[in-house]
Order: structure tokens, then sequence, then C-alpha cells
């Protein structure tokens, strides 16, 4: 599976595996299921209360650990720099492993938060080599830009959401600027992908399926990364199969002129977007 490799070693398969809001044993069949089928890409948060599950799929599965990239987060009220080493310190306990490849800042922090003083204690967990890589997620431009221009931060990731319906041309641009990827959430619309014409269009003349279609415009992309939930083994074969899907300009226009301001994921906390 094509992997984003840049200047800080990040080695991230493009097609990674959601893990958000599956829970307990249905999370832990889920990702050993998508282990055996071939993923090495699992995406996981401890806002999102399955860190446990997931390292109990990394534990029972026989691929090794180290063919794995686990993605784990730490949620927005936990950045004050204590709190958020203590987050990476329970991260790595449910994960049953003793190192995490990519550790995030889940969202801004609210109003008088540090981002310095997060960044600095995000900067140490990677120093540790306890997270092999680090970086934010749902981070608007300026924010993202002074984390890493003015504060040095060696991130080598941002994640936010990303689809066809979804414009991301300026984090984009900055991201590839600074070597850094760009892991697409929310990647299939919430399955919406699949009521749209001109995929339903592309689709059909592929024989392959909207979801698909969309899946694969994402990660033909340069630095950009994917990770669509699927819990069952259909649903995860199928998102392998995209990789397989060859796009051509005529399909890559069409998904172009859709409208791309339909943000799915935008909570109370949420910043101010670009």
């Amino acid at each position: 599976m094509e992997a984003i490799q840049n200047t800080l070693q990040l080695n991230m398969p493009k097609l990674g595996l959601g893990t958000w809001p599956m829970l307990g044993e249905d999370c832990t069949r889920a990702v050993r299921l998508a282990l055996d089928l071939g993923y090495r890409h699992v995406d996981t948060a401890a806002g999102y209360n399955n860190e446990a599950a997931v390292g109990d799929a990394l534990a029972s599965t026989s691929v090794p650990r180290e063919q794995i990239h686990v993605t784990s987060k730490v949620w927005w009220d936990q950045l004050e720099p204590a709190a958020l080493q203590a987050s990476f310190e329970r991260s790595l306990k449910a994960l049953k492993s003793d190192y995490i490849d990519l550790f995030l800042i889940h969202w801004p922090g609210p109003q008088g938060w540090s981002l310095e003083h997060s960044i600095e204690a995000l900067v140490k967990v990677r120093e540790s080599g306890l997270a092999k890589n680090i970086g934010v997620a749902n981070f608007p431009l300026p924010l993202l830009r002074r984390t890493v221009e003015e504060l040095g931060a060696p991130l080598a990731a941002i994640q936010v959401e990303y689809h066809v319906c979804l414009a991301q041309d300026a984090l984009l641009a900055f991201a590839r600027e600074h070597g850094m990827a760009l892991t697409a959430y929310s990647p299939l619309l919430r399955n919406k992908v699949s009521e749209i014409p001109a995929l339903q269009r592309i689709a059909q003349k592929h024989g392959v399926l909207p979801t698909q279609v969309a899946l694969k415009w994402l990660v033909d992309q340069p630095n950009v990364a994917a990770i669509p939930k699927a819990a069952s083994q259909k649903n995860q074969q199928s998102n392998l199969d995209a990789l397989k899907l060859v796009l051509d300009d005529e399909d890559r226009a069409l998904i172009q002129g859709l409208p791309k301001d339909q943000r799915l994921v935008s909570p109370d906390f949420a910043p101010e977007w670009d």
C-alpha cells in the first residue's frame, strides 16, 4: 500500500482505518479484521473512548506492531502541559504499545489556552521517543502557520475534514510546502457521496462504487491520506479496492466542479474556520 514519506521520517499508509464511533469488542473486531485484510494504518483518539479496544486488536493480531502505523490524539481539555503528558501516557497504556507512531492535538483549546505551552509539551513527547511523530488536527491555517513558522514545531501531519464537497486548498498547500501529510477524516461525507449524481456517473463509467471514486480522488493527491471508518469486511475491502481505480482528467474535472463548502464536523468548541 502506498505510503506518505517525508523528511520527518513519517511513513504512513495513504489509506487508514478510522475507528470513530466504534467501541469495545465491535471496535476490536473491526481493527483486527482490517489488519488481516492488509490495512497498516489505524486512527484512534482519547476522545473516541476506544483506544483500549484498538490496543486489544494490536495485542491479538499476528501483524508485527512495527508494521502498523497508529495515530492517536489528546482531547482539547487536556492541553495544559502536565495534562497532555498524562493523556499521552494513558494512550500508550490503553494501546498496549511502547510507542505511538503519530500523536496529535485533537482540537485547538478554548479561549485563554496557551498554544505555546501545549506545543512545547507535544514536542517533549516526540523528543522522548515514545511518539515517533507529532501533529495537530482541526487547526485552521493561521493557527497552523503560527505553530510551524513562529513556534518551529516539527509537525509531521495535519488532520482535518476533507472530501469531494469540502475544499482544503490552503491547508494542503501549506502542508506540502512544509513536508507535512494531510489526513482526511470523514472522507466519504458519512456515505453521502453515494448520493451525488456526478460521483454516480463516474462510478458507473468505471464499474465501481461512488465511495470508491471519492476515496481514490483523495489518495491520488500528493501528501493526502484518508481514514474512512469501516466496520464490516465488505466495506473495508471495498475501500482497499478503491486503490486500484484509475481516474482520468474528465473524472477529476467533474469532482472539481462540485460545491466545496459542505462541512459536517463543527462542534461548539471548534475554531473559526478559514
